[in-house]
């Protein structure tokens, strides 16, 4: 009779884990159950085919043998707060697949007890589809924004390219003479400094331009608000100085935590706001106001102000949804604010609205500062002036163009010996024969053999010299660029650079 009474609780039992089993996978999302020592004890079927593994490959192991180690500590936090703390947690990871493509994970997870033992049950959402489509709608409306600027930007480059170009001109004219006069030397030197100073105005929008339109919005950390302010207004001052009086109050504040690309996106788009909300009437009756201070302790203010139509309260409850927009259809897209609101509270922050109609709208962005001891250190050591030495250091130069090389070899020709060449291959036929260099420089993108080909190349030729190698680029960047610099070089030089950008760039590749 007992053995009968046992034959029929162990069916029993087979039947409710049966029965558990196929309540996990009818679960469709990837679901997990981890011991106090983060072991796997239970999966679904989602979660096997997420990890490509089958179950008893899993079960009883870790994280740890199966995704690479910094990712597999990152997973062991963030279980062990929760293990912890016993309130559940959703979070957001990465995880680099067997495939080696990183994919973005929201993950819920919360404990349970059971057997006099603490358990750990999550499920996981893959997002990289939707993080992926973010980013192309973030670009495609920082490209809307760059377009509807499309003819004051052009302006604000040609401006100093008009006189940057004749006094290039009156140069050339001036130096054909067989001498000159003593007279002539201060106006030479006042038409170069002049050349100069436009270079630069047309470095600095460009610059801009590069940073707003680049895909970079993943990486976070601290952002120099007042740069961020100040290149938005620089892209946007010729339509602003054309359609009202511009007034900006812009104090030093402390840094942010957060993304300059996304930051300078919030800006731009607020500005464009103001302008659009103004009506047809003279320069002088129109007025947008920007100020940025210092708020209350540990948080930064931005306030862009219009004189414009202003909004009913209905429209104002209604700004921050998508594809909500007053202007007429091809206007706009009605997410310019909507995407404000999303990335000012990413980055820890709020926006305000005040408005009234045929009085005009006050937005009031206010973000959390980085207290002073989270401040991250720059990127790339800043060296002193460089001091020409008794002997000078060799530097290979690898740019297609030639006037790259000519160029860079009489800017530092006193502090460095330049060997331009203008292929990388020939530049590894003349490293294969011997020749040595201190430090090379190498332009990104080349035609035939790219920089990143060159390295690659270098490292099964000369391992040695890639710690000395560094890449510098005009603006041509794609996602597969961005990454190999991360992973492959010394750093990144940007073009156009001057002779101490330059200096500081090479001098941190020597050994």
């Amino acid at each position: 009779m007992e053995t009968e009474t046992g034959e029929r609780d162990l069916q029993a039992l087979r039947r409710t884990c049966e029965f558990l089993r196929s309540a996990l996978d009818a679960v469709p999302e990837p679901l997990f159950v981890k011991d106090r020592q983060h072991r796997w004890v239970a999966l679904n079927s989602a979660f096997c085919r997420f990890m490509g593994h089958p179950a008893e490959a899993l079960l009883g192991r870790s994280d740890h043998e199966f995704v690479p180690a910094h990712e597999a500590d990152s997973f062991w936090r963030n279980d062990e707060q929760v293990f912890r703390s016993g309130i559940p947690d959703e979070t957001e990871e990465t995880l680099t697949d067997r495939t080696g493509l990183a994919r973005v994970l929201v993950t819920k997870k919360a404990t349970f007890s059971g057997a006099g033992e603490t358990f750990l049950v999550a499920i996981i959402r893959d997002i990289t589809d939707r993080k992926r489509l973010e980013s192309q709608l973030l670009l495609a409306e920082r490209m809307a924004s760059v377009g509807t600027l499309a003819a004051g930007v052009a302006h604000e480059i040609n401006n100093p390219l008009a006189y940057v170009t004749s006094n290039l001109a009156f140069v050339r004219d001036l130096l054909a003479q067989q001498e000159l006069s003593s007279e002539q030397m201060p106006e030479l030197r006042e038409v170069v400094s002049d050349a100069l100073d436009g270079a630069g105005r047309v470095c600095a929008i460009v610059r801009d331009l590069r940073t707003f339109a680049r895909g970079d919005e993943e990486h976070h950390g601290p952002v120099d608000v007042l740069r961020a302010v100040e290149g938005a207004l620089r892209l946007v001052r010729n339509e602003l100085t054309h359609r009202a009086r511009v007034v900006c109050t812009l104090e030093r504040v402390p840094p942010i935590h957060g993304n300059e690309v996304r930051l300078g996106q919030v800006v731009l788009n607020l500005l464009v706001n103001a302008l659009q909300a103004l009506p047809p009437r003279p320069v002088e009756e129109n007025r947008v106001r920007v100020s940025l201070r210092t708020g209350r302790v540990g948080q930064v203010e931005l306030e862009v102000t219009d004189n414009g139509m202003g909004m009913a309260p209905e429209v104002q409850r209604r700004i921050f949804d998508p594809f909500f927009t007053t202007r007429s259809v091809g206007e706009g897209t009605g997410l310019g604010l909507s995407i404000c609101l999303t990335l000012v509270q990413a980055m820890g922050g709020r926006i305000e609205v005040s408005s009234a109609q045929d009085w005009g709208s006050t937005f009031r962005v206010v973000l959390p500062a980085l207290s002073v001891g989270t401040v991250a250190a720059p990127e790339s050591p800043v060296l002193g002036a460089v001091v020409p030495s008794l002997v000078r250091r060799r530097l290979l130069l690898i740019d297609d163009e030639p006037s790259v090389g000519n160029s860079v070899s009489r800017l530092v020709r006193d502090v460095y010996e330049v060997h331009a060449v203008q292929d990388a291959r020939e530049a590894l036929r003349r490293l294969s024969t011997g020749e040595r260099f201190d430090a090379i420089l190498c332009d990104l993108m080349m035609p035939g053999m790219s920089g990143m080909d060159f390295v690659v190349e270098l490292e099964r030729l000369a391992p040695e010299l890639v710690l000395r190698t560094g890449l510098m680029t005009g603006g041509a960047f794609t996602a597969q660029a961005r990454e190999f610099v991360g992973r492959h070089s010394r750093g990144l030089l940007e073009k156009p650079f001057e002779r101490e950008r330059l200096c500081t760039f090479v001098e941190h590749l020597f050994p």
